[in-house]
């Protein structure tokens, strides 16, 4: 810890504990927006491979794939992916291939991870692979399980997939308990890897950013370039500075009901009798039954859409709009849940190709992103990450701008396709940085569509 806590400690950061938090990771000096905090490769990492679908398992690229001849299981986009993952696969490769096809097939990426942990671990042990201060296995031995806190029915789980392990491993001098709980460690601390757009590409560990808390006060982000996690900050993190907020209405709003008078925007909270729900705005009561009456049907609606198949659009999109329809009875206009059924219903539209509805649906999106982002948050010295309630510079909401321009482009609507790309890259550049292929991208996009918006400007004068 001394040797991680002195490197940290170079970048301005150190890490705590506190009775509240556990441990933590503070700033010991000031961050700029859009300035990265810190960046760590994996200690283990796996793609999202499917039957129908592989990865590389250097870079998770798609494209230009070979099996491993010997193993039949991992996939390598060349011949640099393969070697500079050679010694670790070596021996996944020896033990993968002991293995019955059939058990082949419950190799899932929880599984492989976990083989893959204990396989480096080994190697470093022995000084065919080298350790640094973030890059060792003392820090994965003090990440929290929470195991104490699991249920029965999940440890079950947990014990049948560390017995797998054992026996793909077959080392004499493994702990199956141990490996149950590194399996709990896993649930609690693996990040999902994901591309430019956030779209799932794999699953890695990242022992030093999982230090980093949750908050829904977020003042960074995490992002990744290829398999390298960097977290951002998203506003001015000074040191040495503490804030608090009060979220109630925050949380009220993005998850709970309207008030029933469709004039009215205000939020609900229950009231002390536990009859119904009070508007905060204009003191209307909705009662608890007429609630209750909505949600029940709505479930059935949600079990059909989720069971829905995907190739089958206008159905699910029927479905959808039916759920959408009931829920703005149900749900406050910003509410998650409301804005969940709309992306479901964009992206189905985006399969279909129906860019014009799609643009629709994108647009009744952005308030909610934005009404997320709004809230004045206050500095904090803890370096504090969230997925759910975003800060004025997610890459979500810059996500969303960023559809927008695409389809305003392609519907031949330039000047908007312009704000909007370019709004998305004012969030993206603090998120993503400047120098990613992502944002190289968006940035060429965006200078194309304002030459053809002044190019179209031009020849109306004309």
């Amino acid at each position: 810890m001394e040797d991680l806590q002195a490197d940290l400690s170079a970048n301005g950061l150190t890490v705590s504990t506190t009775p509240e938090k556990g441990r933590c990771l503070l700033s010991i000096k000031d961050f700029s927006p859009g300035e990265v905090i810190i960046s760590q490769e994996p200690y283990v990492s796996v793609p999202n491979n499917s039957a129908v679908h592989s990865r590389c398992e250097g870079c998770f690229r798609s494209s230009n794939l070979k099996k491993c001849s010997a193993c039949h299981v991992v996939w390598y986009c060349g011949s640099t992916c393969q070697k500079s993952d050679w010694k670790l696969h070596r021996l996944e490769c020896n033990a993968l291939s002991r293995l019955e096809k059939e058990r082949q097939k419950s190799l899932t990426p929880s599984i492989r991870l976990m083989v893959k942990l204990y396989m480096r671990r080994k190697l470093q042990s022995e000084k065919i692979m080298p350790t640094t201060a973030r890059d060792n296995y003392n820090l994965v031995e003090a990440l929290v399980s929470h195991i104490t806190d699991i249920d029965e029915k999940q440890l079950v789980l947990y014990a049948q997939m560390a017995n797998l392990v054992n026996l793909i491993l077959q080392w004499p001098d493994i702990n199956v308990k141990e490996i149950a709980e590194n399996f709990s460690k896993l649930a609690c601390n693996a990040h999902t890897i994901c591309d430019g757009e956030l779209r799932p590409l794999g699953t890695g560990l990242y022992p030093v950013i999982s230090i980093i808390n949750h908050s829904c006060l977020p003042n960074s982000v995490l992002v990744f370039e290829e398999r390298l996690a960097v977290v951002r900050a998203v506003q001015h993190i000074p040191k040495g500075t503490e804030g608090q907020y009060d979220d109630i209405q925050e949380s009220a709003i993005l998850e709970g009901y309207r008030c029933k008078d469709d004039r009215c925007d205000g939020f609900l909270l229950r009231d002390s009798d536990d009859i119904g729900f009070i508007c905060q705005q204009c003191g209307l009561v909705r009662n608890k039954e007429e609630i209750k009456r909505l949600a029940s049907e709505l479930k059935p609606l949600s079990d059909k859409a989720t069971m829905s198949s995907s190739s089958h659009y206008v159905e699910a999109t029927s479905i959808y709009k039916m759920i959408e329809k009931l829920q703005t009875k149900l749900f406050h206009p910003f509410s998650i849940n409301l804005m969940r059924t709309r992306e479901a219903i964009l992206k189905i539209l985006m399969e279909m190709k129906d860019w014009r509805a799609a643009l629709t649906y994108c647009k009744l999106t952005i308030p909610v992103y934005q009404s997320m982002s709004s809230c004045n948050l206050n500095p904090q010295s803890e370096i504090i990450l969230k997925y759910g309630v975003y800060p004025g510079f997610h890459p979500l909401l810059g996500l969303q701008y960023y559809t927008c321009g695409k389809l305003e482009w392609l519907l031949g609507e330039t000047e908007d396709a312009v704000k909007s790309l370019t709004k998305a890259a004012d969030i993206l550049q603090i998120t993503h940085g400047t120098n990613t292929p992502f944002m190289k991208e968006l940035l060429f996009k965006l200078e194309e569509a304002r030459a053809e918006a002044s190019h179209k400007r031009s020849s109306k004068d004309k």
